[in-house]
């Protein structure tokens, strides 16, 4: 089942690029591939669930929506025949693309398949460090929109609530597991392929945008793996300055800094490699007692949060779009832009609007500029404005059933909108907060700005805004969360960093000269000396804005199961289910209805949740509080069930459906459960001292 999943998943994917080569004629076939891949990826998140709201998540809406996609892709393809002048593929031409999109996307896959649910020897499920959260509550909406079908979809966690999360980054996955493939596999398939969408994104806008291979690799590689000053805490500076001033050598100097060495006449060594190495969250993006909030792209943002990767999939290219539409002239593009946008909403609303703010201030900009043009340019100007509002009537017209339905209905509960000042910065001045934690890519910012061209300024203005606003408005209950909305002023910071190093670089290495035939200036090589000083002083500057992040991605693998540098297999994950909660979810999903309603415990990490897709009576209030939704009273009725069910269990089991009841390690730890009362009924499954009762 596995297998017919790829293939479901290629015909979305061959169905969008058949889509971008009709919208993008003229482009070069790796940009029509990376444009393909957000067409498809949306298609293939939308399609299913059109027919889901019809007939339910069943397996007939999956197969209806193959068809329409395969009818899709068969139309443009027809229609984009005679339009298409793609190119032959040229390995020279892709060689920057290729060796820069590559190694991170297999960062980021390493690091999705030892962080997604490893079985391990003992039969537990393990994940990594940044896992080990979020992806418990995602399992769940995973497997309880398959097994229930029910749609729109409700929370297995706080049953008769409709799920007002945008979902379409977890139903993905359960079309997948509808399909039958296994539930690790269901989630990772359409991740890789999202991230596949994020990364072939960011590097076509930056290229597309600057015009200049060399700041498309930079800029891609400082948003996905730099970082700020983070990794200075994780260096003994005082033992480096005793090794070096006393002649030490430099293997000694490394081995020390790190903190692995003995004491130093007798001061003892504090042990910072493994603090950095099995710490919970002390890496050096992601230090809350040190003040280090600025997280890794990969490990913190595209491999735990699916909404961000999801959203991101479609964002990026989106931004593109609009940036040849509104700056380049290539209005067209307006329409699927306008077709692109309104399908964020339910997939990351964060995405959607960012996008929106971005386009609200270009719209703004030329606005104003037109009063400064002449006749003719006036009339272009006024062709770019109509285009712009048929991309706002698309967009509206497609995200309002979305935002109306689900989003303003689960943001109305409160705690989604409110001023707070200076994001999460709890220990440092403003300023210092960011020069520690951005380093050198925030540092740069002003010059790279100043030294910009008009058009990227135009074009980075938005996201500048959506900076200054998070700095003065949470959006969401959780503070923390604003980064979804900076971390795309981040992206587009990293990308005129970028154009600022690389036009630095060529204006040092080079000097001008009077031209042979005494007419104009000639460019030729600095002398190899000053090149060679200028070029180590750029590697120690780049070397410093991805030094945090790589550490932080070292961290975040080896958290995970993993293979050592001697190829040995490592179980050294988090454990997040135990062995007997694993086998009594593998008999739930042959044994009990997928209706039913079983009373367990409130822990994040649900077993009953994640991987059968049944209700719980309450679930984790880590994830129900962000979500905005009311779930105090069920909270507490759950303790009152286990520790005085006498008077409680039959009045509240009644009330909401409880067909069974489950005693286990968590359970104890949580609650002073009255056993007695609970061997009166039937135990269906038992395990050492886990135990599964039937109510009725």
């Amino acid at each position: 089942m596995n297998v017919l999943s790829i293939l479901y998943i290629l015909v979305f994917a061959l169905s969008g690029f058949s889509a971008a080569r009709f919208a993008l004629p003229n482009d070069r076939l790796t940009r029509q591939i990376a444009m393909g891949l957000a067409f498809g990826l949306a298609l293939l998140m939308w399609l299913p669930v059109l027919f889901a709201f019809i007939m339910g998540f069943t397996l007939l809406a999956q197969l209806l929506a193959l068809a329409v996609a395969i009818g899709i892709g068969l139309l443009f393809a027809v229609l984009g025949k005679k339009r298409a002048r793609t190119g032959a593929f040229r390995l020279k031409e892709e060689r920057a693309f290729l060796l820069t999109v590559l190694p991170i996307i297999f960062i980021g896959t390493v690091l999705m398949l030892n962080h997604n649910i490893t079985n391990a020897s003992d039969g537990s499920l393990h994940v990594g460090q940044c896992t080990y959260g979020d992806l418990c509550m995602h399992l769940g909406f995973i497997t309880s929109i398959s097994v229930q079908k029910t749609f729109p979809p409700m929370y297995s966690i706080l049953p008769d609530t409709r799920l007002g999360y945008p979902f379409l980054c977890d139903s993905v996955s359960s079309t997948f597991y509808t399909l039958g493939a296994d539930l690790r596999f269901a989630a990772i398939l359409p991740s890789v392929y999202a991230l596949i969408s994020v990364v072939t994104g960011v590097y076509m806008l930056f290229e597309e945008w600057f015009k200049k291979n060399s700041a498309a690799v930079l800029g891609t590689w400082l948003f996905f793996v730099g970082g700020g000053f983070g990794f200075w805490y994780f260096f003994d500076h005082a033992r480096t300055f005793q090794s070096l001033s006393s002649g030490g050598d430099w293997s000694r100097w490394l081995h020390e800094t790190l903190g692995i060495s003995a004491a130093v006449n007798g001061s003892p060594a504090v042990d910072m490699e493994k603090m950095l190495l099995e710490g919970w969250y002390k890496t050096p993006t992601n230090f809350v007692d040190n003040g280090l909030r600025w997280v890794n792209t990969i490990a913190d943002m595209l491999i735990p949060q699916r909404a961000t990767l999801f959203g991101w999939a479609l964002l990026f290219p989106a931004l593109s779009l609009l940036r040849r539409a509104a700056i380049d002239g290539e209005h067209k593009l307006f329409i699927p832009l306008g077709v692109l946008a309104g399908a964020m909403p339910l997939v990351h609303t964060h995405s959607f609007f960012a996008l929106g703010l971005i386009s609200l201030f270009l719209i703004i900009a030329l606005l104003i500029g037109q009063a400064k043009k002449n006749a003719e340019d006036k009339k272009q100007g006024k062709k770019v404005l109509l285009f712009f509002v048929y991309y706002g009537i698309i967009a509206v017209a497609l995200a309002a059933p979305q935002l109306f339905g689900f989003t303003f209905r689960q943001s109305s509960a409160g705690g989604f909108l409110k001023w707070h000042f200076n994001w999460c910065n709890q220990s440092d001045s403003w300023l210092w907060f960011y020069i520690k934690n951005m380093g050198f890519i925030f540092l740069l910012m002003i010059p790279a700005f100043l030294a910009a061209k008009k058009e990227t300024k135009l074009f980075y203005g938005g996201t500048f805004v959506i900076w200054l606003l998070c700095e003065f408005v949470v959006f969401q209950p959780n503070t923390y969360d604003n980064n979804k909305l900076l971390f795309v002023w981040f992206a587009l910071t990293c990308g005129i960093d970028a154009e600022f190093i690389v036009n630095t670089w060529h204006k040092l290495r080079t000097e001008k000269t009077l031209a042979e035939n005494g007419k104009g200036l000639a460019e030729k090589k600095a002398p190899f000396m000053k090149r060679l000083a200028y070029g180590a002083v750029f590697c120690a500057l780049i070397f410093s804005m991805l030094l945090s992040g790589m550490m932080t991605l070292v961290r975040e693998y080896v958290s995970g199961d993993h293979l050592t540098a001697k190829l040995e297999y490592k179980e050294n994950g988090y454990q997040v289910v135990s062995p007997e909660l694993n086998r009594l979810a593998g008999w739930i999903n042959e044994n009990v209805s997928p209706d039913a309603t079983i009373l367990t415990a409130t822990n994040h990490n649900n077993a009953v949740a994640m991987l059968t897709g049944r209700n719980i009576v309450c679930g984790a209030p880590t994830f129900l509080y962000f979500h905005g939704v009311n779930y105090g009273e069920r909270y507490g009725r759950v303790k009152k069930m286990y520790e005085e069910p006498e008077e409680y269990f039959d009045t509240y089991a009644g009330e909401y459906g409880v067909n069974y009841v489950l005693i286990s390690g968590w359970e104890r730890g949580s609650y002073s459960i009255d056993e007695m009362f609970f061997r009166k009924f039937e135990a269906v499954w038992s395990e050492g001292g886990t135990t599964l009762y039937r109510i009725k």
